[in-house]
C-alpha cells in the first residue's frame, strides 16, 4: 500500500545538495542582460525618456520603450467576478504611470552589469499626477437571499466586524526570472511559474506567436504562493526581446524588484454584520467586501474579492444573507492571489462575527458554533452563494478540537491568568477550503521494462509532486516507488494542464494520474503487448471543501505588547490523504504564513513610496517566532474526484489568522479594547493599551 504512506520527497536531498536548477541556473547560448527602468512615483505622465547616452555604454545593445512594442494584446482575466472595464496591460508604460514601479523602458546588454550601466544613464522627466481619491470599482457581485432587512429587524442582537487585512508579500525564496533560448524554429522558455501551459498560451496570445514555437519549462521553482500564477510585463518583454532582437535573454528579478512590482496579496476590507435570536441562532448574515486591485489585473485578480464573499457564511447555517463584493482599482502593486486567496478574509470576518456574538450572548464560543454549523449529516449541502459544501461533520469537529485542545483547561488557565492581572486570551477558528476546480491531464506509461512513465500537466514548488504521484501509480501497479518515473512543468513533453493553483494539484491532478493508470493496469491485466500508454484529460465533479478548527492561546505582555502564543491546536480535515507527511508540511508552512499575517506581515507606503522594499523592512517569521503546534486530522473522503481527497495547500493560512486574532482580541478584552486591524504587532498592542490605560476613571 503507498498511499497513506509517507515516503520522503524524492528531490529534497537534491535541493538540499545545492544541485536543483532554477531559472538563474539554466544556461543559455549568447544571452542577452535585461534591466528595467522603474516608475519612481506611484502616478504620473513621462514628459521625456531619453536614451542618446544609454546606449553609449559599453556593453549595452539596446534600449526600448512603449512605442517599439506593437500589436500587443491583453492578458486574459478570469471573470469570476463580471468586469467592467479592465485596466491596459502595459508592457512598458506609455505616456502615463499607473503605479510605483511599473517599467518604463529596458535596457538589453551583453552583462547584467552593463544593463545596469545603462539604466543608470536613461534621462527621465516625470511629472506627479495626483490618483483619484474615490476610484470607480472596476468589478462587482452580489448575493442576496431570504429578506434580511426582516431578520435583522426581529433580532434580538446585531453583530459588527470590521476587518483591514494588512497588503501582504508573497515572499518565494526564488524571485520571479525567465530564461527564453532563440532558435530559427523557436523559443525555449525557462520560467519560474506555477503554470508553465497556461504562460505559453498567454505569450502566444499576448504577442501574437503560434504556440506551436514555444516552449515553456518551469524547472525547480523555489516557491511561489500565488504570486507566479499569472505572467508579468517584464516576462512577456523577455519573450518579445528574444524573439525581436533574434537572440537568448534573461531576467532575474531583484528581491527589491519583486517587492516593488511582483503582485501582493489580500488588503481587503471586510466589514459584517450578524443577526442573532436570544437562543444563540444565527439569523442573517450581512457582508459588505472591498478589494484592492492594481493598475494592471493579473489572471487571477478577481479570485480573492470573489472566494471572500462566496465563501460566507462558511460552515454555518444561515440562510438568509446580504452579501456584495468588489474590487477597485488602487494606484499601489498589482494585487493577485496569495495562498488562501479569500478563504483568509472569509473565516477571519465570519469567526470574528462569532465570537462577538458569543461575547454578546454570553455563551461559549464552541458551544455556539456547535449549534449553528451544519448539523452531522447534513451535508452536502448548497450555500446561499450556491457553493455545494460536498462532505464533512463539522460538529464532530469541534468536539473533537474542544477535547484534544484540552479547551475547558484552556479557558480555566485564562481565567486564572487574568485574575493575577495577566492578559491572556483563547481563540478558536472554524474554516473551510474549497480546493480547485477544472481540469488536468496525466500520460502513464507502462514500458517493457516494467517501469511505469508518468507526465502531469500539473506542475510542482515543492509540493512534492513527484513523490505522491509516484505514490497513487505504484498503488495502482502494486510495485516500489523506484519503478515509477514523473515528469512535470514541460509543455513539450507533458500533456497540457492548468498547474499548481488553489490546492487542486493532488485532488485534480492526481486524479488524472490514478485514472489514467487505473486504464494502463486494466489492459496490462487483459493481456496488452507491452508498452502501454493511457492519455486522460480528469475534470473534477465539482470543489472538493476541506475544513477544520484551531485553537489558540495568547499571552501579552502589559510591559512591552508582545504577544506569545502558549498552545495552538490544529485539527484539519483534508479528505483521504496520499502522504500524512506532505499533508503536515503543507500545515506547518500555511500556518507560518497565517501567523505572519496576523502578527508580523505588512507592506507600507508612505508619501508615495514603498516603505517595505527589503526584507530588513518586511517582518518575514523566522523558525524561532514559529510556535509548537500540536497536529491532528479527521478523513472525510470527498466524492467530487477519484481519490476523494480534498486540498490542504492553504488551510493554515486560513485557519491561523482567524484564531489568533481572536486570541489576542480575547486577551485584551478586560481592558476594554474590542478591536485592533492585522498585523497585531506589539507596538500596536502597546499603544492600544496605553490608550485604554489613560482611559481609566
Amino acid at each position: 500500500m503507498q498511499i497513506g504512506a509517507s515516503p520522503v520527497d524524492r528531490r529534497a536531498a537534491t535541493r538540499l545538495k545545492g544541485q536543483g536548477c532554477f531559472v538563474a541556473d539554466v544556461a543559455l547560448r549568447d544571452p542577452l542582460h535585461i534591466a528595467f527602468l522603474r516608475a519612481p512615483v506611484v502616478s504620473g505622465v513621462m514628459r521625456s525618456l531619453e536614451f542618446d547616452e544609454a546606449l553609449k555604454q559599453p556593453g549595452v545593445r539596446a534600449v526600448h520603450r512603449a512605442e517599439d512594442i506593437s500589436q500587443i494584446k491583453a492578458l486574459d482575466v478570469k471573470e469570476v467576478l463580471p468586469l467592467r472595464d479592465a485596466p491596459e496591460f502595459p508592457i512598458l508604460a506609455q505616456e502615463r504611470i499607473g503605479a510605483l514601479g511599473q517599467p518604463l523602458a529596458a535596457v538589453l546588454a551583453e552583462t547584467q552589469a552593463a544593463a545596469l550601466d545603462g539604466l543608470e544613464a536613461i534621462g527621465l522627466d516625470v511629472e506627479d499626477v495626483v490618483a483619484p481619491d474615490d476610484p470607480a470599482p472596476i468589478a462587482e457581485k452580489s448575493w442576496r437571499t431570504g429578506d434580511p432587512d426582516a431578520a435583522f429587524a426581529k433580532a434580538d442582537h446585531v453583530i459588527e466586524a470590521t476587518i483591514r487585512h494588512p497588503r501582504l508579500f508573497p515572499a518565494p525564496m526564488e524571485t520571479r526570472g525567465i530564461a527564453v533560448e532563440w532558435a530559427e524554429d523557436g523559443l525555449t522558455i525557462w520560467l519560474s511559474t506555477q503554470t508553465p501551459h497556461r504562460a505559453r498560451d498567454a505569450f502566444a496570445g499576448i504577442l501574437g506567436i503560434d504556440s506551436a514555437h514555444l516552449r515553456v519549462i518551469a524547472p525547480d521553482v523555489g516557491g511561489a504562493f500565488g504570486m507566479k500564477g499569472s505572467v508579468y510585463p517584464e516576462e512577456v518583454f523577455a519573450v518579445w526581446a528574444a524573439q525581436h532582437h533574434r537572440r537568448s535573454v534573461r531576467w532575474i528579478a531583484t528581491r527589491s524588484e519583486d517587492m516593488l512590482a511582483a503582485t501582493q496579496g489580500r488588503g481587503l476590507l471586510t466589514r459584517g454584520r450578524l443577526a442573532v435570536a436570544a437562543d444563540g441562532r444565527f439569523l442573517a448574515l450581512e457582508a459588505r467586501i472591498e478589494a484592492p486591485t492594481g493598475a494592471w489585473l493579473p489572471n487571477s485578480a478577481l479570485i480573492p474579492p470573489w472566494n471572500a464573499a462566496r465563501i460566507l457564511p462558511g460552515p454555518y447555517q444561515i440562510d438568509t444573507v446580504d452579501i456584495e463584493t468588489r474590487g477597485v482599482p488602487i494606484a499601489e502593486a498589482p494585487m493577485g492571489i496569495y495562498r488562501g486567496a479569500g478563504r483568509p478574509e472569509a473565516a477571519c470576518l465570519m469567526e470574528r462575527l462569532v465570537a462577538r456574538a458569543a461575547d454578546a450572548l454570553g455563551r461559549c464560543e464552541m458551544e455556539l458554533r456547535v449549534l449553528n454549523s451544519h448539523p452531522s449529516g447534513a451535508l452536502p449541502v448548497r450555500s446561499p452563494t450556491g457553493a455545494l459544501l460536498d462532505t464533512g461533520d463539522y460538529p464532530a469537529a469541534l468536539f473533537q478540537a474542544s477535547k484534544l485542545s484540552g479547551y475547558v483547561d484552556l479557558l480555566e488557565q485564562r481565567d486564572a491568568a487574568r485574575a493575577d492581572g495577566l492578559l491572556s486570551g483563547v481563540g478558536v477558528a472554524l474554516y473551510l477550503e474549497p480546493s480547485g476546480d477544472g481540469f488536468e491531464s496525466a500520460r502513464v506509461t507502462l514500458g517493457a521494462n516494467g517501469r511505469v512513465d508518468i507526465a502531469s500537466g500539473s506542475s510542482s514548488q515543492g509540493q512534492a509532486r513527484e513523490t505522491a504521484y509516484a505514490q497513487i501509480a505504484a498503488e495502482v501497479f502494486d510495485i516500489p516507488l523506484d519503478l515509477i518515473d514523473v515528469t512535470h512543468g514541460d509543455t513539450a513533453t507533458c500533456p497540457d494542464g492548468i498547474g499548481a493553483l488553489a490546492s487542486r494539484g493532488t485532488a485534480i491532478g492526481g486524479s488524472a494520474v490514478f485514472s489514467a493508470a487505473e486504464r494502463v493496469r486494466a489492459r496490462q491485466l487483459r493481456g496488452d503487448a507491452l508498452p502501454i500508454t493511457e492519455a486522460v484529460r480528469y475534470e473534477n465533479e465539482g470543489q472538493a471543501w476541506g475544513f477544520g478548527v484551531y485553537v489558540v492561546a495568547v499571552q501579552i505582555d502589559r510591559e512591552t505588547g508582545v504577544p506569545t502564543l502558549s498552545h495552538v491546536t490544529c485539527l484539519d480535515d483534508a479528505g483521504r490523504m496520499v502522504n500524512p507527511a506532505f499533508v503536515e508540511g503543507q500545515i506547518r508552512g500555511g500556518f507560518a504564513q497565517g501567523f505572519g499575517e496576523a502578527l508580523m506581515e505588512q507592506v507600507v507606503y508612505g508619501d508615495g513610496q514603498l516603505l517595505t522594499g527589503s526584507l530588513m523592512d518586511y517582518a518575514l517569521p523566522r523558525a524561532t517566532d514559529l510556535p509548537s503546534l500540536a497536529l491532528y486530522k479527521t478523513e472525510t473522503p470527498t466524492a467530487m474526484n477519484a481519490l476523494g481527497v480534498k486540498g490542504v495547500g492553504e488551510a493554515g493560512t486560513i485557519g491561523a489568522p482567524a484564531a489568533i486574532l481572536n486570541a489576542v482580541m480575547d486577551a485584551l478584552a478586560p481592558v476594554g479594547i474590542d478591536h485592533l486591524d492585522m498585523p497585531l504587532t506589539p507596538s500596536k498592542i502597546w499603544t492600544a493599551l496605553q490608550a485604554a490605560e489613560k482611559e481609566k476613571p
